[in-house]
């Protein structure tokens, strides 16, 4: 997760923004709400993706506030940290987490939604995302441009979890 952090968003590790990375048995292990899924390079032992979701709605600020009252925390899973290392992009691992988090999110039973922001400037991330849900603010047609993130919801059906992993690697929650 640090890798992205620093190779695709540029920004390097910000606590305010990127605390959970730190702490992801705190963030994502512990509540039993929340989950984080890692996939394996079966050969190497190596993380090539994470996925985690989460019952923290989008905090105002730094979000629009039209976005943070749509998707309250306690209800609104949020999925974050869906990352696929570039090696490993365009095989279908990213769409078969998400499929895992919305099965997560729709038993969990007490989720009404399901959100997700996403910076455009990493590669694929905009049309893996549009292909899966639906846009409901781009900041980039804010004046001044906001922060550049581009708003999500996602149905919980927008995939439906695959019976078979990809060849060379596998995602599973954290025990």
């Amino acid at each position: 997760m640090l890798d992205t952090v620093y190779r695709d968003f540029g920004t390097g590790y910000v606590p305010h923004w990127h605390r959970d990375i730190i702490d992801l048995a705190a963030a994502y292990l512990t509540p039993v709400r929340h989950t984080l899924l890692v996939a394996l390079d079966g050969a190497r032992g190596e993380v090539v993706a994470t996925a985690a979701l989460d019952s923290r709605g989008p905090a105002h600020p730094p979000n629009p506030r039209r976005i943070a009252e749509r998707f309250p925390s306690g209800v609104s899973a949020q999925l974050r940290r869906v990352y696929v290392r570039p090696e490993h992009r365009r095989r279908g691992l990213a769409r078969r987490m998400v499929a895992d988090l919305l099965a997560f999110a729709a038993a969990d039973g007490g989720y009404r939604s399901v959100y997700l922001h996403t910076d455009p400037a990493v590669e694929g991330a905009e049309g893996l995302w549009r292909s899966l849900g639906e846009v409901v603010h781009d900041e980039r047609a804010d004046p001044g441009g906001g922060q550049g993130i581009v708003h999500f919801a996602i149905p919980f059906h927008a995939v439906t979890p695959s019976p078979s992993p990809t060849p060379d690697s596998t995602p599973s929650p954290i025990p």
